[in-house]
């Protein structure tokens, strides 16, 4: 069985810094996630979605953390088409329009270039640090199966390359009938790692928990199961704590994951106070005792 890497999708969530979880002496954020450092080997930086990261802020991290702690990296929403604020881009780089929003093809060609070159340029740190595990690509509702989007796949590869892109899809047509052997036979194929997602059902951008390993590496998230996932309140969408029992009923299927796959990265994404650190915790703790 490979390695199991367990950790949160968040250590400055607001809610998080108010529930206590953070003993008082972690008063600053490089106290913070030191202390963090200690209870996980993994954490993934949900903040470079909303904004893309500085390489002097990724080489805090690196430094503030143990040898051998891993980084995901969400990569920006303009790089998966998602509507991305104006404020949001690099400033040389905001289109002259009049749109709060903007998609790639309301950059430049030169531009949007160079969006990507200083997205993961800005990671450097962490890679010559050996601390960066994969970069996720969580597609928006709209990306479906097709293969427009099955190029574009492959397209995020070469471009991060010799980096690790992961896919998380955010539509069903990837998995409908015959669609899902077809979906992780090209992922396998072209040895894409593929995203797990455990998460509310019967919605837009519900996907099914299907559990697979299309490469060396595979990757889980946890996002709940919370009945107000449509929410505009990312608390309420995301505030969802797992009982005990249902992870113990997720231990050995990801260890049986594991079985397949070189390492496994598993996330609780349910970030609301500390319910993803507490159950992150107890999820450790069964799969250490399985």
């Amino acid at each position: 069985m490979g390695d199991i890497l367990v950790g949160t999708a968040s250590w400055t969530d607001r809610t998080l810094l108010d529930s206590g979880w953070y003993p008082q002496t972690a008063d600053t954020p490089e106290k913070r996630l030191a202390y963090y450092a200690r209870q996980f080997p993994l954490v993934e930086v949900d903040a470079t979605y909303y904004s893309p990261p500085a390489e002097a802020t990724a080489r805090l991290w690196a430094e503030r953390t143990p040898a051998g702690f891993t980084f995901n990296i969400k990569a920006f929403s303009l790089l998966t088409g998602h509507p991305t604020r104006v404020s949001a881009l690099y400033k040389d780089l905001r289109p002259q329009i009049d749109k709060k929003n903007v998609y790639p093809d309301d950059l430049p060609a030169q531009a949007y270039e160079e969006v990507w070159t200083r997205f993961l340029s800005a990671l450097d740190p962490l890679v010559e640090a050996g601390k960066l595990g994969a970069v996720l690509f969580q597609f928006p509702p709209w990306f479906t199966i097709k293969r427009a989007n099955k190029q574009y796949l492959l397209e995020v590869a070469k471009r991060c390359a010799p980096l690790r892109p992961v896919y998380e899809f955010r539509h069903a047509s990837w998995f409908d009938g015959d669609n899902a052997d077809e979906t992780l036979a090209f992922l396998r194929e072209h040895r894409l790692p593929y995203v797990c997602v455990d998460m509310p059902q019967g919605h837009r951008s519900s996907v099914p928990p299907v559990l697979a390993a299309t490469a060396d590496l595979a990757v889980v998230r946890f996002h709940g199961h919370s009945d107000k996932w449509t929410s505009r309140d990312i608390h309420e969408k995301f505030g969802y704590h797992y009982s005990k029992r249902e992870l113990a009923d997720w231990a050995p299927k990801l260890r049986e994951l594991a079985d397949d796959a070189g390492q496994t990265h598993v996330l609780m994404n349910n970030c609301y106070r500390d319910y993803a650190q507490t159950n992150a915790k107890t999820l450790a703790g069964l799969l250490d005792a399985g």
